[in-house]
């Protein structure tokens, strides 16, 4: 099944009140709660408090969106504590500051180390680890997402998705079809190259290929939609509507319901 939210960081001039409220007008399924903003790692108060909101609200914690790179000199501590209090049954992370490629196989093999460290802390609580497929970062591309899943080799760490804009769409397919065995969430949004934003029916057809390769796997992937167009409230009541037609759709696929 495949449930659908929304990224707090999509608002972060927005209140956690505002947040929940607008996820509720628009009819998803719960929040991505951002590390930076809203629930600042080891801030156990403002996860409580996120939690609680959400919770009230009829909505679900889908997962916390921490910004930790597992560097030498992080600590994975706070991350963990506010995924806790948050009741988050994932905690996204970032796989450190360099592509696959342009790491040395020492910088690799310590990247992989670190976030297997952090997992296991994470496995204990119960609690997911998935890491962001983002430009600038190991997961940079589908080799370098692979390489670092199974480096990492624990069942409990996986890794994201979200198209590339820099990329052909038949990239971005075999990008999906090779990760299909690690694929947790999805970060849904409609841009074109330099980052310029649309609306997310403008995207619907790339979206329905997306979701077509997405629900071969049997996994949970939670549909999350992140930075709209302007970053207006009207974008994004708009976009969640597309996204909830596309979920009903592949559900139907699968046979399932939403």
């Amino acid at each position: 099944m495949m449930k659908t939210g929304m990224t707090s960081v999509t608002f972060r001039n927005k209140s956690a009140e505002e947040i929940v409220c607008l996820t509720h007008k628009a009819g998803l399924t719960g929040i991505e709660w951002g590390g930076d903003v809203h629930v600042p790692a080891g801030d156990r108060a403002a996860a409580r408090k996120a939690a609680l909101l959400t919770r009230e609200a009829g909505l679900e914690v889908l997962s916390y969106g921490s910004y930790f790179r597992a560097g030498e000199e992080e600590d994975f501590s706070p991350i963990l504590e506010s995924a806790i209090e948050l009741g988050a049954p994932m905690i996204r992370i970032w796989a450190g500051t360099k592509s696959y490629e342009d790491s040395s196989p020492e910088e690799f093999a310590a990247l992989a180390g670190r976030i297997r460290e952090a997992g296991k802390l994470a496995a204990a609580a119960g609690i997911q680890l998935g890491m962001e497929y983002h430009r600038g970062t190991a997961t940079q591309t589908k080799e370098g997402a692979e390489a670092l899943i199974k480096a990492i080799n624990l069942p409990e760490a996986g890794c994201y998705w979200q198209p590339n804009p820099d990329i052909s769409h038949s990239e971005q397919l075999a990008e999906i079809d090779l990760l299909l065995p690690f694929l947790q969430n999805i970060h849904v949004f409609c841009w074109t190259g330099n980052n310029e934003r649309h609306f997310l029916s403008d995207g619907v057809s790339r979206w329905k290929d997306y979701l077509t390769h997405i629900q071969k796997s049997t996994g949970r992937h939670d549909l999350i939609l992140e930075f709209v167009k302007d970053d207006s409230d009207e974008a994004f009541l708009f976009d969640a509507e597309t996204l909830k037609k596309l979920a009903a759709e592949t559900a139907g696929l699968k046979g399932e319901n939403v």
